[in-house]
């Protein structure tokens, strides 16, 4: 029997967050503005679904469009800010202007968080060198999972990356779980629970009336029960 995969859901306020656990969500990724592709929430978000809701939560941590860091003490501050309001799980990943990772913003973050468990997001999808960013972050403490579709472009190019990382699981650098997400579909799963993978993340998928709408709960679950005959 193939372990439970899990199932990360992003939420924007509580409505989503009570829909998404309804559906079987495992986890949710906390953001505000699609627009910008997922910037950090306010604390009164937070408080308002780790009220609502009794599955983890990743707080994104992103303060601006793109992937460069922008304020590091602002940032710093805002990690703090979201620990003190008992955010306990976290999103982020820096680059700097020749996509490499920019290691000082990235340290200078989790360095707030306490130990905190945190993803690497799609920033890696836009590096100019995904093992060395892998092997750069290998130590930093609480990094568990890297949020990659494999490709910039999405999860249908990404594919060959995908897998091929998949099968280095366990090596130095490619110890985290691979989450995967970006254009990813439904037909896409059997392979990649075939490869090894088994953690998913979907945004707009879980939403079939489009980001205007809430979170449909109808839509996750058809999400958990792939996953789980998978």
């Amino acid at each position: 029997m193939s372990k439970r995969a899990v199932l990360e859901v992003i939420a924007l306020d509580a409505e989503d967050a009570i829909a998404a656990q309804a559906g079987g969500a495992d986890r949710l990724e906390l953001v505000t503005d699609m627009a910008a592709d997922g910037l950090t929430p306010t604390v009164s978000t937070v408080t308002a679904i780790r009220a609502a809701v009794d599955i983890p939560v990743r707080v994104m941590l992103r303060l601006s469009d793109g992937f460069g860091a922008g304020d590091v003490e602002r940032l710093v501050r805002t990690a703090r800010e979201m620990r003190s309001a008992g955010a306990e799980q976290f999103v982020l990943g820096f680059l700097d202007a020749g996509g490499d990772v920019d290691l000082g913003a990235v340290e200078a973050v989790v360095g707030a968080l306490d130990g905190c468990r945190w993803t690497f997001h799609r920033a890696i999808d836009h590096a100019a060198d995904r093992d060395a960013l892998r092997k750069q972050l290998a130590d930093l403490p609480g990094l568990d999972t890297y949020l990659t579709a494999g490709s910039a472009t999405g999860v249908d190019d990404g594919l060959p990356m995908l897998l091929a990382e998949a099968s280095r699981a366990g090596e130095p650098g490619y110890e985290q779980q691979l989450l995967v997400g970006g254009g990813l579909r439904l037909d896409h799963v059997p392979r990649l629970r075939a490869a090894g993978i088994g953690a998913f993340h979907i945004g707009g998928a879980a939403r079939p009336e489009g980001w205007q709408a809430p979170v449909s709960a109808e839509a996750v679950r058809e999400w958990r029960q792939v996953l789980d005959e998978g």
